[in-house]
């Protein structure tokens, strides 16, 4: 395989530092010395590196919430409706990153099982709040031991989980924000700019980039392809 300009792999950028010097300027220049095929290598792909991880949580919470009865998905719903109380859908949705077409089916079970109630606003009977009912907050004391567990499944320390998270949020942070770039330059999908996450990534001439006369997305956020978490 074609190797790095002076010899250096990216194994062996990552070791020299070179990545950790020269604030942003200095990683840039160190990414230009990797090759284009080192690049295209699998094992050098952090999306499938934050997949596979994905994937494995996956497993690990099924054993955890199998005593719960409720899958990762709404595990995830309950947590934010114990730590918020009563929300309407949308901030429901908002602070789980999910749309409507989701998190409606989540919603639902979770009200069949009794553990949530929907109910419709006084004020603006289109918007549509959750409440967590009696036997909501009984399942939140079985789900107590959850967290740690997970925690240990890890084999990371409590800073170390705090890091990895805080890294985490800045990246997602960074691909809601920011457009991919190629040699500096926003990336081109049939000529036209590719956002990320859902979001147009740059406007043309003050309007979103599109494809084929719709606006361009990656990850709608239904659910697929998200480490069948959703599905």
């Amino acid at each position: 395989m074609e190797q790095a300009q002076d010899g250096a792999g990216p194994e062996a950028l990552r070791g020299s530092g070179a990545l950790r010097e020269g604030g942003a300027l200095g990683e840039r220049e160190a990414f230009r010395g990797v090759s284009d095929d080192d690049f295209l290598r699998l094992d050098e792909q952090v999306c499938f590196s934050l997949h596979a991880a994905a994937r494995a949580f996956n497993g690990v919470y099924r054993t955890a919430l199998k005593d719960l009865g409720i899958t990762y998905p709404q595990y995830l719903v309950m947590l934010v409706l114990w730590e918020h109380g009563e929300l309407p859908v949308k901030k429901i949705g908002e602070r789980l990153r999910l749309d409507s077409g989701t998190l409606s089916p989540l919603l639902k079970r979770l009200e069949a099982a009794g553990h949530v109630e929907r109910r419709r606003s006084v004020e603006d009977e289109r918007s549509v709040s959750v409440r967590v009912t009696g036997a909501g907050l009984a399942l939140r004391e079985k789900a107590r031991a959850v967290p740690r567990a997970i925690s240990a499944a890890t084999g990371l320390s409590l800073g170390e989980v705090r890091d990895l998270r805080a890294r985490l949020d800045s990246l997602t942070a960074a691909l809601d924000g920011k457009p991919a770039l190629l040699d500096g330059k926003p990336a081109l999908l049939d000529g036209k700019q590719a956002p990320l996450n859902g979001k147009p990534a740059a406007a043309l001439d003050g309007e979103p980039a599109a494809l084929d006369g719709e606006p361009a997305a990656l990850d709608r956020e239904s659910g697929e392809g998200a480490g069948d978490c959703f599905r």
